[in-house]
């Protein structure tokens, strides 16, 4: 199973003497009381991160986002951000999501690596049964550069939604380029029938 760190900010509330437990959302970039990480940047251009594509409504996928996209990212509302890597988040990353309110869950999975290392069918159905479920969306998932684990991830969702292979090794290719390690042997053996999902709460488009 993945090793999974949650960071999330909840309302809680209880009767007349409700104590708001949400941290207020930062100010406007113009004001000067602007938080110097979250706006540390004009608002436009806004910027998105390394790789970043729309994988299907509500889903978003991309490399491991820095300060100069955070403007970008809460133009997305983001409810989860889905982290593919063996590294913590750095301290500004950490702030913004604390700030913005956003569930992060961080999945601490390697990438395949011939002939020794492979990713685990387990953690990537665990994955995607947080990945198919809506009550998450809008959701971002990223690894350190968007190509490799994030690749596979999108490749078993692929399968799900009955792309054939072709298709899948074509999408897989254009973010990843040619060195495709074991990636492609993977998505093409898992098995994506297994993946138990709440159909109560998968997106429309599956």
């Amino acid at each position: 199973m993945p090793t999974i760190g949650v960071q999330t900010i909840d309302d809680t509330a209880t009767g007349d003497d409700a104590v708001v437990r949400r941290q207020s959302k930062h100010v406007r970039s113009d004001s000067n009381d602007a938080c110097s990480i979250c706006y540390g940047r004009p608002p436009y251009p806004l910027v998105p991160p390394l790789n970043f594509a729309m994988v299907a409504n509500g889903v978003y996928r991309s490399g491991h986002p820095n300060k100069q996209n955070f403007s970008f990212l809460r133009k997305l509302g983001l409810k989860t951000i889905m982290y593919f890597a063996m590294e913590d988040y750095p301290p500004e990353m950490k702030h913004f999501v604390e700030h913005e309110g956003i569930e992060v869950l961080h999945f601490r999975m390697e990438g395949n690596k011939e002939p020794f290392m492979e990713v685990n069918s387990d953690d990537m159905s665990s994955a995607l049964v947080k990945l198919l479920d809506e009550r998450s969306h809008p959701v971002l998932i990223h690894c350190l550069k968007g190509k490799h684990r994030i690749g596979c991830l999108v490749g078993c969702l692929r399968k799900i939604q009955k792309w054939s292979m072709t298709s899948i090794f074509d999408e897989y290719r254009k973010f990843a380029g040619t060195k495709v390690l074991a990636d492609q042997e993977f998505i093409e053996t898992f098995d994506h029938e297994k993946v138990p999902y709440n159909t109560k709460h998968q997106p429309i488009w599956l």
